[in-house]
């Protein structure tokens, strides 16, 4: 099969692809996204995005992407709206027709990019976001109805993208499926020998319960003479939570909280920082760890991906938070040791996480999976 056409399925990318961030937040998944689709599009296909309907032209092309609207995200009655979801969605796959559908992550929109991909003999990848995605019941979807579509999907997909060796054998354990290892994909920026790193401690992220934006205060208390920055806004529904972790931070004078700030510009953050610090109860392989050594920048986190922060000495994973706090407090006080990490994590990032590679792997390993289905069908002929 030659694919000439991919979708994406990625309902909230359409603020990422644009760079309006007034038209929602900008999570991981559509940063991985749209890097994606720009990567494929330098290879030659055709790519589209299908993404929720915030008021613009049904197809709008943005850099050479098309961005195609499904259904607006609060309209409908609850009860009634699942199914014109559902609807406008696959109307959407439909007026497409890629030769391939890509999607993440773990949601009911899984089950139907798999289900129409099947019906239309067409290539699915289904790409795990979160080690929670490996796991039954443990997805972050509100309904059981969106988990049963998702493991649908998920074992029918014809190719399951898992980013570390930890998700791959969670998926063996728990659904008995086959992966294959993927990784992300970063954007390199060229490196400025006159950059003021006046930052001691970034931390980025949609506020949210989960990252538990709350240790970095508690690191600031303990930490009062260093400077700490706080980058990213509220989730819907989560505003209150967002306020409350505001309200403690304005209250700290070595903090500083910056609210949501456009995808484009957190690279200036991680410019002007000295360390990056990730505080997630549970992650897939976070976007900041990427952006940080990227930029030079050691991580220092409880979450540690096949522990590469370990094994190749890019930062410090710690235990609790009084080992963050020591472990942040060495880093600081050895300019020199902070940029032999930050010298070799930017070498990692160059060698293994480069768009064009990322995008070429997909396609390699979904003709991969051609060809054994072929030589299945030749086989039982």
């Amino acid at each position: 099969m030659t694919i000439r056409s991919i979708c994406i399925l990625g309902l909230d990318d359409y603020p990422m692809l644009t760079g309006d961030a007034s038209l929602g937040h900008i999570g991981g998944e559509s940063v991985q996204h749209v890097l994606l689709a720009k990567a494929w599009r330098d290879l030659g296909l055709d790519v589209s995005i299908i993404v929720y309907d915030h008021g613009q032209a049904r197809i709008v092309e943005v850099d050479g992407i098309r961005a195609v609207a499904s259904y607006r995200p609060q309209a409908g009655l609850p009860g009634v709206r699942f199914l014109k979801r559902t609807m406008r969605v696959v109307q959407a796959m439909r007026s497409v027709d890629a030769d391939v559908y890509y999607q993440s992550p773990a949601g009911m929109v899984t089950g139907l990019a798999v289900w129409f991909s099947r019906k239309h003999r067409k290539q699915s990848i289904v790409r795990i976001a979160s080690d929670l995605g490996c796991i039954p019941g443990a997805q972050l979807t509100p309904y059981a109805r969106d988990r049963k579509m998702y493991e649908y999907g998920l074992r029918r997909a014809t190719l399951i993208a898992a980013q570390t060796e930890h998700q791959q054998a969670l998926l063996r354990r728990h659904y008995g499926l086959h992966s294959e290892i993927v990784n992300m994909l970063v954007e390199v920026p060229a490196l400025s020998t006159s950059a003021v790193r006046d930052i001691d401690v970034l931390w980025v992220g949609n506020l949210r319960p989960v990252k538990r934006p709350e240790i970095v205060l508690e690191l600031a208390r303990a930490l009062p003479h260093r400077r700490f920055v706080v980058v990213g806004g509220p989730l819907p529904r989560q505003q209150s939570y967002f306020e409350h972790i505001r309200k403690r931070a304005h209250a700290m004078p070595n903090v500083q909280m910056l609210g949501a700030v456009a995808y484009k510009d957190v690279d200036a953050f991680f410019a002007r920082s000295k360390v990056h610090v990730n505080t997630s109860s549970v992650e897939g392989f976070p976007n900041t760890f990427l952006q940080a050594w990227a930029r030079c920048v050691p991580v220092v986190s409880f979450f540690d991906p096949d522990d590469l922060i370990q094994r190749r000495n890019l930062g410090r994973k710690c235990h609790d938070v009084l080992d963050m706090t020591q472990q942040l407090e060495r880093l600081l006080d050895n300019a020199s040791l902070c940029a032999d990490i930050g010298a070799r994590a930017r070498r990692f990032i160059e060698s293994e996480f480069s768009p064009r590679a990322i995008a070429s792997r997909y396609l390699e390993l979904l003709a991969a999976k051609s060809a054994q289905s072929a030589a299945r069908v030749v086989t039982v002929g």
